[in-house]
């Protein structure tokens, strides 16, 4: 199973290691990945543990996280696929992005590749994701790596007392590989990104 793969020219995902706590520990200084990290990543040990759970669970095969890096080895975010079910060949797809490689494909691109690698080489059939209706970046992000819109689930999430609404995504092994960056996947019924209420 590949551990290091180009998702574009100049973009590669590849395991995390352990010298890339600081890296971590930096992009969860923003306020932004603070508020939706489900721990804590406020100190270098926190990193060090989040890291090595990664680890823990790549080895038993239960979810796969990627650092996504420049050409530089600079850490600009990570993709992983998680809650991996063999049974049924499904898993779900998370990413985030430091706020230096936000805007610019970076997420897009690295989904694209991981959806690849999952279906290749981890053998899944189905990938799902959600994300907050008020996040239309990562709607986008989303649509642009093929994943298409499935439905809603109303206040699945809650940040400071808040409920939000989850609009979800999927993308199967036999769905078409997207055209490129920019051009979302919809399925004829798909309305899209939705607005929250």
């Amino acid at each position: 199973m590949r551990d290091h793969l180009e998702a574009s020219p100049g973009l590669w995902l590849r395991r995390w290691s352990e010298g890339d706590a600081r890296a971590v520990l930096t992009a969860f200084a923003d306020p932004l990945m603070r508020e939706q990290a489900r721990e804590p990543v406020a100190s270098p040990g926190d990193a060090e543990r989040r890291l090595a759970g990664q680890h823990k669970r790549w080895r038993a095969g239960t979810a796969f996280a990627f650092a996504v890096v420049d050409g530089q080895d600079t850490v600009l975010g990570q993709v992983a696929v998680s809650a991996i079910d063999r049974r049924h060949s499904t898993g779900w797809v998370s990413y985030w992005t430091t706020r230096a490689a936000r805007g610019g494909g970076v997420a897009s691109g690295a989904c694209r590749s991981l959806a690849r690698w999952a279906f290749a080489d981890a053998g899944l059939f189905r990938l799902e994701l959600g994300h907050r209706v008020n996040n239309p970046a990562s709607c986008r992000v989303a649509m642009t790596a093929g994943f298409a819109v499935e439905g809603l689930q109303r206040q699945k999430l809650e940040y400071d007392g808040v409920r939000h609404d989850v609009e979800t995504h999927a993308r199967l092994a036999t769905d078409p590989e997207p055209a490129g960056a920019g051009r979302p996947v919809r399925p004829p019924a798909a309305r899209g990104c939705r607005r929250p209420t």
